[in-house]
């Protein structure tokens, strides 16, 4: 459900979610537990007394975790999860208590709106702009801006008691953060009219039916298994081919064939790393795994929040 006021920050270990990899050093989030290891980086909403939901600790911690790891060139893979009984209740509706929130009688107030819309919106830009693909893994309740948030990664993983729905409508307002955007791309539109118009949930089933999911699991330790080992799989690729891959998505989704063609091509004789093939190929013929170099990092210069 959707949260009406903060509660207390969870600690490491109060969840009963196993633990995969070691805490990346230096970070400590009141959000999110965030580990690290082989290439494989653990994101996981540990509020699971509110439901995992965003307040404003939440917009500001995710995108800061986002931006170090594509800083730093050597997170391959992300999982997005969240501890307890449900992945996420959406937006913590403490965030519109703010006194700002309160009237918008006027031009001025509303012209502050769209800005902070626009720094919400790209906190899940920046989901699909690093350089590695986001996997989210899916419990009970994903609702509202919890939706927003699973549209944009790369993949999308659930346990059978999962539900979906565009709650915005439930509290008078429409989705803004990239469900009615995202989701038309990944699922019938007439599906994802009805979830905004009528603010009904949508079951596991359903939502893997409609192509919103990847794959439907038996439970939550099932899933969690099974994306690891996804993630790990992905992790032994190489990450600039990766890289590469996740860029030309993007940019088809938003560009018509030709140039969608156009941009591959061009995509592909810079990305393009005779030693990864090598690698590769000596792996394939072995029937071992391939071991290919981080990324570089970024370039400071190179960042962007838009």
């Amino acid at each position: 459900m959707l949260r009406s006021h903060l509660g207390n920050y969870c600690v490491a270990g109060h969840t009963q979610q196993a633990d995969h990899g070691k805490k990346a050093s230096g970070m400590n989030y009141k959000c999110f537990e965030v580990s690290k290891a082989d290439g494989v980086a653990h994101v996981k909403m540990c509020r699971p007394q509110k439901a995992n939901s965003m307040n404003e600790d939440f917009w500001r911690e995710l995108p800061q975790i986002l931006k170090e790891f594509d800083q730093a060139g050597d997170v391959r893979v992300c999982i997005l999860s969240g501890s307890g009984k449900n992945f996420s209740g959406g937006m913590d509706l403490s965030f519109f208590a703010k006194p700002e929130f309160a009237t918008f009688d006027n031009a001025r107030k509303r012209e502050v709106m769209i800005g902070v819309a626009a720094n919400l919106q790209g906190v899940f830009n920046r989901i699909e702009k690093v350089r590695f693909p986001v996997i989210a893994a899916v419990q009970g309740a994903c609702i509202g801006g919890a939706l927003d948030m699973i549209a944009a990664c790369d993949l999308r993983y659930a346990s059978k008691c999962a539900q979906f729905s565009i709650e915005e409508i439930n509290i008078g307002m429409m989705a803004d953060l990239g469900s009615l955007q995202r989701l038309p791309l990944l699922m019938p539109e007439g599906l994802v009219r009805e979830m905004a118009y009528t603010g009904q949930k949508i079951d596991a089933k359903r939502a893997l039916e409609s192509g919103l999911l990847n794959q439907v699991f038996r439970d939550h330790e099932e899933m969690m298994h099974a994306v690891f080992e996804i993630a790990k799989t992905i992790a032994f690729k190489s990450p600039l081919a990766i890289a590469a891959s996740k860029k030309s998505f993007n940019y088809s989704r938003n560009n018509g064939l030709r140039d969608s063609l156009e941009y591959v091509g061009l995509l592909q004789a810079a990305s393009l790393e005779p030693a990864d093939i090598g690698v590769a190929m000596k792996g394939k013929s072995g029937k071992t795994d391939s071991t290919f170099k981080d990324l570089s990092p970024l370039l400071m210069a190179q960042d962007s929040d838009e």
